[in-house]
């Protein structure tokens, strides 16, 4: 298995800090969220039933005409490239490996592309895979640029698949009102933005007849009961929606602030994490961790990503740990 952020476990074991004492920052779920609503007895005790609810409340809360819910978008990653056969696949990358790793696994060829080489790839690829914002980098790709090249892609029968798991802050850049279009498909995270990762829930936005081939194939009760009933409640919460989505983003400029003011500016981001490039991202992720606070690095790419801190207690222990990476950091200006 591919690694992920939050292996709070391993990392616990690793340096001999107990759970309770870490600050996790490896990962881009919001750290808070809300009181979460009763679950009626029913949803525990009876099979989950479509008419719920929870489709609508979906729809409107995307602006989607379209959708369907999935057991986190994961499931949807997985499960997407069975539904093409001898497919060529361009991939955005540096970005989520599952996505690729998925692909292959079902015998499709992946080409990794930088944004710039999207133009001239374009016409040799059957699938062209974003992740906007990009997870780790942050990167943002405006509408219109996008649905160009779903406009090309579609013509020949192709697919473009947007992966907007962290956009829900910004949702004037996501694709979902034009996902009913043939041969777009979005796939949204309901627990980053909630802060319900184990929730597992997820929605795949497309076509009515893609999203039938997908329902076939994942089979019936893909999400639970309770899943179902704490996401519908939570889907059509507008002004927690608005709270939420304030926190976040100033919460986003408060760490993009704290890093730079550290010495460790980051070099994109978004409302959920900030990602840094540095040489001394191996020695500054060692000292975090041996200080209790655990963020993702990412040593291939020289780079760390910083999720947010849930509290006071947290913000001023992460800028006590930036603090005493300043040597670290301080030592690439003596390297010849």
């Amino acid at each position: 298995m591919l690694e992920h952020g939050g292996r709070l476990r391993a990392a616990a074991q690793r340096y001999g800090i107990p759970l309770e004492d870490w600050l996790d920052l490896s990962t881009g779920v919001a750290p808070y969220g809300w009181d979460l609503p009763a679950v009626p007895g029913s949803a525990w005790a009876r099979l989950p039933e479509a008419d719920d609810g929870l489709e609508q409340a979906a729809r409107d809360y995307y602006g989607a005409v379209s959708l369907l819910p999935v057991a986190g978008s994961q499931a949807a990653i997985q499960a997407l490239p069975r539904l093409r056969t001898n497919s060529s696949v361009g991939i955005l990358a540096p970005t989520y490996a599952e996505h690729a790793a998925a692909w292959r696994r079902e015998g499709h060829r992946v080409i990794k592309l930088s944004e710039g080489s999207v133009h001239r790839a374009l016409p040799q690829v059957d699938v062209l895979l974003v992740v906007n914002p990009n997870n780790p980098t942050g990167r943002l790709i405006e509408p219109a640029r996008l649905l160009d090249w779903h406009d090309e892609l579609a013509e020949r029968g192709g697919w473009l698949v947007v992966d907007e798991a962290f956009i829900d802050c910004t949702p004037e850049h996501s694709l979902a009102a034009y996902s009913d279009m043939p041969g777009l498909i979005v796939l949204r995270s309901f627990g980053k933005f909630f802060g319900l990762a184990g929730l597992r829930l997820g929605f795949v936005l497309a076509a009515q007849a893609l999203l039938d081939e997908l329902e076939a194939l994942l089979g019936p009760w893909a999400v639970s009961g309770p899943a179902r009933s704490v996401a519908r409640s939570l889907l059509v919460d507008g002004e927690g929606q608005r709270r939420q989505r304030e926190r976040l983003l100033a919460d986003g400029e408060r760490l993009k602030a704290l890093l730079r003011d550290c010495g460790l500016p980051s070099t994109g981001g978004s409302s959920l994490f900030q990602f840094c490039c540095t040489r001394r991202a191996v020695p500054c992720a060692e000292l975090l961790a041996r200080r209790g606070i655990l963020v993702r690095l990412f040593a291939e790419l020289d780079s760390l990503r910083f999720g947010l801190p849930a509290d006071e207690a947290g913000w001023l222990r992460l800028e006590q740990g930036l603090l005493e990476c300043a040597p670290i950091l301080a030592s690439l200006e003596e390297t010849p």
